[in-house]
């Protein structure tokens, strides 16, 4: 595939990984969706997009888990590139996604320094908020936090699918 193409696709990726996550909210789902809308990706994408649903905000709303944009973007790197059920025992076998997301996980390391949902929230906007306490969620929406999260967001969707890509050029 052509730099421009791979580019253009990655550009696709932010821009719809944003969008979503701006309209719909669901960090991991936004990515999940943005990737595999600019990836053209339609066999088994429901059910990694659903299995995304839980990893919000750290996991479960809690911010004390992994940033969903970092998990969303290995749950797709894994569907194209991990290890099947019927290769389990094979413990060499998800070694390409396994270095695909060290890869996606030391770019959110690079960005933001941690990967930990409370940490970009606080590097980003100073603070972090309770999303199950009413007032608190009002502040994040006020607060900018939908412009911050869309942005790390994109960012993410488009670092997975440039790893994607190139991985796919390899593999051609």
């Amino acid at each position: 595939m052509e730099e421009k193409q791979k580019a253009d696709l990655a550009d696709s990726a932010q821009r719809m990984a944003a969008d979503y996550e701006r309209k719909c909210t669901g960090c991991a789902q936004s990515v999940v969706a943005g990737l595999l809308d600019a990836l053209g990706i339609e066999d088994a994408g429901e059910g990694v997009f659903k299995a995304a649903s839980g990893l919000a905000d750290g996991i479960g709303l809690t911010g004390d888990g992994s940033c969903g944009a970092l998990t969303g973007g290995c749950m797709v790197i894994g569907l194209l590139f991990g290890r099947e059920r019927k290769d389990h025992q094979d413990m060499m076998k998800p070694m390409k996604s396994y270095l695909m997301c060290k890869e996606l996980h030391d770019h959110f390391m690079e960005q933001y320094g941690s990967c930990r949902c409370f940490d970009i929230q606080t590097r980003l906007m100073g603070r972090t908020f309770n999303m199950y306490d009413p007032k608190e969620l009002q502040e994040a929406f006020t607060s900018g936090m939908m412009d911050h999260c869309s942005g790390v967001v994109g960012r993410s969707a488009r670092k997975a699918a440039e790893l994607i890509l190139a991985e796919k050029d390899k593999e051609a």
